[in-house]
């Protein structure tokens, strides 16, 4: 039985998804992701399918936007959601791959891997913006969307979980960066650190600072 508490007023909403399984669609696919405005590492999506099932709010009432939770947290709820989920992944695309695509183009291809790695083929998804130009899947797009809808705010913290846990492990194969710690985005010491080592095979050589600070003011 699911204590009865007071929902937190920050909470993101299930009335998106809600009206769309009103709708008749049933699954309705939450999607975000991590590491767009990073300068080393992959850029990871999250997509998530929720049930629709009575009290799934309050079963996940500690999930919001990524950003707004500690690592603890993130974890806590991570492994929760994927209990809960009807079904889940990550995809991702790598440093390499931003380089050649673009990273709109690449966080575009992060997403397909996602959903392509369901076991459960959504009919309609919830994401925050990203433009993408002839999607085929029906779908809703939203600035902030993971304030908004409750499945955006679980793919978040899928997104978020998966990322940082490999930005720790290349922290040991890469090591003097920090990566573990700012997890490749574009901190003072991660800038001094490139100035002194050059760059790693995992870095994004097209992604200049100036374009990381224009895509998180833009994305993050």
């Amino acid at each position: 039985m699911i204590e009865q508490k007071r929902l937190p007023s920050d909470s993101p909403a299930l009335g998106l998804e809600q009206g769309l399984w009103q709708s008749g669609k049933t699954y309705v696919a939450g999607v975000d992701e991590a590491g767009r405005g990073a300068l080393a590492g992959p850029v990871i999506a999250g997509v998530v399918i929720l049930p629709n099932v009575p009290g799934l709010k309050r079963a996940l009432q500690g999930v919001r936007d990524s950003k707004q939770m500690t690592s603890r947290q993130r974890a806590i709820w991570a492994e929760k959601i994927k209990e809960i989920a009807l079904a889940w992944a990550v995809g991702a695309a790598s440093a390499e791959e931003i380089d050649a695509l673009g990273i709109l183009p690449a966080t575009r291809l992060a997403v397909t891997r996602a959903i392509q790695e369901l076991s459960l083929q959504p009919d309609f998804l919830l994401m925050d913006y990203l433009p993408w130009p002839g999607l085929q899947i029906p779908h809703r797009m939203m600035p902030k969307g993971e304030t908004q809808s409750l499945s955006i705010a679980c793919a978040s913290v899928l997104a978020k979980t998966s990322r940082d846990t490999l930005m720790q492990q290349l922290d040991f194969e890469y090591p003097g960066y920090g990566l573990a710690q700012h997890k490749g985005y574009g901190t003072q010491r991660h800038r001094a650190a490139l100035c002194a080592l050059g760059y790693s095979p995992i870095h994004r050589r097209t992604f200049s600072f100036q374009e990381q600070a224009r895509q998180i003011t833009l994305f993050e």
